[in-house]
């Protein structure tokens, strides 16, 4: 007799999920359907999104970018390439740069991977193109005039560069020590 009693108990449940069921899917039935026309409606997007990338400017309106070509090493579908050079003061920057949308799958390692926070992706997803070789963006099309996400951040300020001051001139550095007082 338990047996019976614990069919029972089993198909009562399966008949009450089959009408659950049923009931929502008349329920949704005779609704009207809700679409959103893209264009003219477009949602707030989460403000983490990572979509369209960016080349950012320091404070001082300088490149932010050092061709330290991190970024071209983590991109796993290697649509990053550049050229390095180096100015007079001994300030590096990328004579040019060039991403290849059409392959870039905006993961986002690149921005985790530049040190100079030069890198940033941005929420702006619409640039859809027919021919492929239009999607190729060069260093002009990306450098914009602003941070981007941290304004006040200087690299060249907070790294400590020799070759613009002296050793231990710069901001949160130490002088430095002379090894030969330590000398018994």
């Amino acid at each position: 007799m338990p047996d019976r009693r614990n069919w029972l108990q089993i198909s009562g449940r399966a008949v009450a999920g089959l009408t659950d069921a049923f009931a929502i899917v008349f329920r949704h039935l005779f609704r009207r359907p809700v679409t959103e026309e893209y264009p003219e409606f477009k949602r707030v997007l989460p403000s983490r999104t990572r979509a369209r990338i960016i080349l950012t400017r320091d404070p001082d309106g300088e490149e932010r970018c050092v061709a330290c070509f991190l970024c071209a090493a983590a991109c796993p579908v290697s649509c990053i390439s550049m050229a390095g050079a180096e100015r007079a003061d001994g300030r590096r920057w990328a004579s040019w740069f060039r991403i290849n949308f059409a392959r870039c799958i905006y993961c986002g390692l690149c921005e985790e991977a530049c040190p100079t926070l030069a890198i940033q992706l941005t929420p702006e997803f619409e640039f859809c193109e027919r021919d492929l070789l239009t999607m190729v963006a060069e260093k002009a099309d990306l450098l914009v005039d602003h941070g981007g996400k941290d304004n006040e951040y200087n690299f060249y300020r907070l790294a400590g560069v020799d070759m613009v001051g002296e050793k231990g001139a710069h901001i949160g550095e130490a002088k430095p020590v002379n090894i030969k007082s330590n000398l018994p």
